[in-house]
């Protein structure tokens, strides 16, 4: 009896190079815990040695896990690839790619902050401790002690509602808050805050919300910052103080 093979037909399969397969491998490794953060990798001569692929390769390696935020070069006899892990500027670097390549508008940033600010005002108000209050304080009181140039008056705004997002002790929200009130900055560059009366605005409600973060008071807290929120978009996409201009 002869044996007939079988006709199949397989696509050409793609081979991985060696770069991808070690950035893969310590990645994992990274992730898993494996690593700590500031530990020092084998120098690109014993990752050679280790793995038996060439210094090019390994060197690629190493600058892909860079460029995902996942090692830092320190230059100097103790320096070397170190271990790091991402940081709220990484998630906004990467977000800001996806927002510009993506062409994000601008009412679709708004849509996001009123979705995830007030859920975060209120955790801040669940979770805050001392020092989340000492530093909301500290910035609601440098905003309100203006004037301001309306670009340094956008970056305090940010800083201030980031130290509400941290005081929620929710990582991951208070990342992407981050990330949007970054890619928020770099597209108005401080024009909704270009008179002194819509920074007295602000000023007011950014105490009212502080207060009641303070008083532990969860559903005043988000409900404050929703009307907040909602008077800012109006403001950002319509540059007008027509409605509820003490809310912005």
């Amino acid at each position: 009896m002869i044996d007939k093979a079988a006709k199949v037909f397989l696509r050409p399969l793609p081979v991985q190079r060696s770069y991808t397969i070690l950035a893969d491998e310590l990645r994992r490794t990274i992730l898993e815990g494996q690593l700590d953060e500031g530990t020092r990798l084998p120098s690109e001569r014993e990752l050679v040695t280790q793995t038996g692929i060439n210094r090019s390769s390994v060197r690629e390696a190493l600058r892909m896990l860079e460029v995902e935020g996942l090692l830092r070069s320190s230059p100097g006899r103790y320096g070397g690839n170190i271990v790091a892990h991402p940081d709220n500027d990484s998630v906004a670097h990467f977000l800001a790619q996806f927002i510009r390549i993506k062409r994000i508008p601008l009412h679709s940033l708004q849509q996001a902050r009123i979705t995830i600010e007030p859920a975060l005002a209120r955790l801040a108000a669940e979770n805050r401790d001392e020092e989340d209050l000492a530093e909301i304080d500290r910035l609601t009181a440098e905003m309100a002690g203006g004037p301001h140039t309306p670009e340094a008056f956008a970056e305090l705004n940010a800083n201030w509602h980031n130290a509400v997002a941290a005081a929620s002790k929710n990582n991951l929200l208070a990342a992407l808050q981050y990330a949007m009130s970054h890619s928020l900055m770099l597209s108005t560059s401080g024009e909704p805050f270009d008179n002194l009366e819509i920074q007295a605005g602000v000023c007011r409600v950014h105490k009212l919300i502080a207060a009641a973060i303070r008083a532990e008071d969860c559903e005043k807290s988000e409900r404050l910052m929703t009307k907040h929120i909602e008077a800012s978009g109006r403001e950002v996409g319509s540059r007008t103080l027509e409605s509820d201009s003490s809310m912005i």
